[in-house]
């Protein structure tokens, strides 16, 4: 398996990220580039660039844009989601994340807990989703999609 060597996420346009959603952003981004498990496969008997690759998320005319690159600059291939599938299990993510925030300030462990276990099975069903449609476009392990998917909700978080 391949990996990613560097990820970047064109916030552009967007509105800056609050100071939680940051610290997300930083520490999906460090854990990803720390560990990642990321191919392109072969499509239609294509030569597919083998990796290490770079990778730039973005959001354009309402569509999840991965534009990937091998690591010396050559374009291996760029695929666009639509945010359909996502929209509702962001929005729960963000939710739910919110309600962490609030319970760390001023509830006891066993509550934290609780919404902290439900912050993590929503967690795992947005890389669910994510491995779901990147099906024969990219093949990620789930480590690597729970990261890809935080990194969306940051980009979602203004799109």
């Amino acid at each position: 398996m391949s990996h990613i060597v560097d990820i970047a996420l064109d916030d552009a346009g967007l509105p800056p990220p609050t100071p939680e959603i940051e610290q997300e952003r930083k520490v999906a981004m460090f854990d990803l580039l720390e560990q990642n498990s990321f191919t392109l496969p072969k499509r239609d008997d294509r030569v597919v660039p083998e990796g290490p690759y770079r990778v730039m998320l973005s959001i354009r005319d309402k569509r999840l844009v991965f534009d990937i690159e091998t690591e010396d600059g050559q374009k291996a291939a760029e695929f666009h989601l639509s945010l359909g599938p996502f929209r509702q299990v962001v929005k729960d993510y963000f939710q739910i994340c919110e309600s962490y925030y609030n319970a760390v300030k001023n509830m006891p462990p066993s509550q934290i807990e609780t919404i902290d276990m439900a912050r993590r099975g929503i967690h795992n069903e947005g890389s669910r989703v994510l491995q779901e449609r990147l099906a024969g476009k990219a093949e990620v392990d789930e480590d690597t999609a729970r990261r890809l998917f935080t990194l969306i909700c940051v980009l979602h978080f203004g799109g």
